[in-house]
């Protein structure tokens, strides 16, 4: 039976992966063709990079329970650093980008590290007020950048970044990012980030180390932010302070609770379900009331949590992301 069982799941894998790579050539033919023009191309990759950055806060706050409302300030340390380091090179190579990535990615966990230490002691609202505090704290200073590192261009916007986010790119960090949190959800140290969501005073009773756990959650969202905003800098060649505000970890958060909080399948569905819906009405809605999507798009999702308020999954996955026989 056991072997039956390996035979399973090694026949399960096969088909997930086969139909990635299905999806990809299918998606890469189409862009070839024209049929999808740069337009959607830059917009399907705009949906890939906030689907990681998503993965990162339902890691920290769907699965952790930590609410945080400075999720873009990571997002924008990633952008910034990646964009700096690229720029300052003063070449253009695509393997240029996987220095930008890690070092995007590393320079937001540090950042968040030492901040995450004090400021997730507090709990709730208190959390929640001290990482908006410090979202701002990062805006103001990409404000005035430019004092320190003029390349930056403060609050002018930076411009002239190498354009070097390709689909491929997207697709590949995204399946990364998707792994690493299954696996991560899956062991131990996964199970133990869920039991602080779950009870926090119940899982210091038992030996949990409930700071340790809570910063390492907070960490690795934040990576992924750092890694997310990397790839958004080299997707639109320009970054300006106003993209990484309040409303850009509103925007995030709205991803995470539209697809269910705690479910990685409801975050990946529903970083395209938001991207699309926003974008789609850009397309339909005459020009004079193209503002008008700004008020449309959180009405159909007040719609949408009305009758599904555990959001699309409702905390459910996917079959291929459990281990072992769980059902989807």
């Amino acid at each position: 039976m056991t072997s039956i069982s390996n035979i399973k799941k090694q026949t399960s894998k096969i088909k997930i992966i086969l139909l990635v790579i299905l999806f990809y050539i299918v998606l890469q033919l189409l862009m070839s063709a024209q049929i999808i023009n740069p337009y959607w191309q830059q917009i399907i990759c705009y949906a890939g990079v906030m689907t990681i950055s998503a993965l990162g806060l339902n890691l920290i706050y769907g699965f952790t329970g930590q609410f945080s409302l400075g999720h873009a300030a990571f997002f924008g340390i990633g952008a910034y650093t990646s964009a700096f380091i690229i720029k300052s090179a003063n070449f253009s190579n695509p393997l240029l980008l996987i220095i930008g990535l890690i070092a995007g990615c590393i320079l937001a966990g540090i950042i968040a590290l030492l901040i995450g230490l004090p400021i997730l002691r507090l709990r709730s609202d208190y959390l929640a007020i001290a990482t908006l505090g410090f979202g701002i704290i990062v805006k103001v200073l990409f404000d005035n950048a430019d004092a320190v590192f003029p390349v930056l261009g403060g609050s002018r916007g930076m411009v002239g970044i190498p354009q070097l986010t390709t689909f491929t790119w997207v697709l590949v960090i995204v399946i990364l990012a998707v792994l690493i949190l299954r696996n991560l959800i899956n062991s131990a140290p996964g199970r133990a980030l869920v039991s602080v969501r779950e009870d926090e005073i119940a899982s210091e009773a038992v030996g949990v180390n409930t700071t340790k756990y809570k910063t390492l959650g907070f960490v690795i969202g934040s990576m992924f932010a750092g890694i997310a905003g990397a790839l958004y800098a080299h997707l639109y060649a320009f970054l300006h302070p106003q993209n990484f505000d309040f409303l850009k970890s509103i925007d995030v958060l709205l991803i995470v609770v539209l697809g269910g909080m705690a479910s990685i399948s409801g975050t990946l569905i529903a970083a395209v379900v938001w991207v699309l819906i926003l974008e789609g009405l850009r397309v339909v809605l005459p020009e004079a009331v193209l503002d008008w999507r700004l008020v449309i798009y959180p009405l159909l999702l007040i719609l949408i949590m009305i009758f599904k308020p555990t959001g699309i999954f409702g905390g459910k996955e996917f079959k291929f992301l459990h281990y072992g026989d769980k059902n989807e």
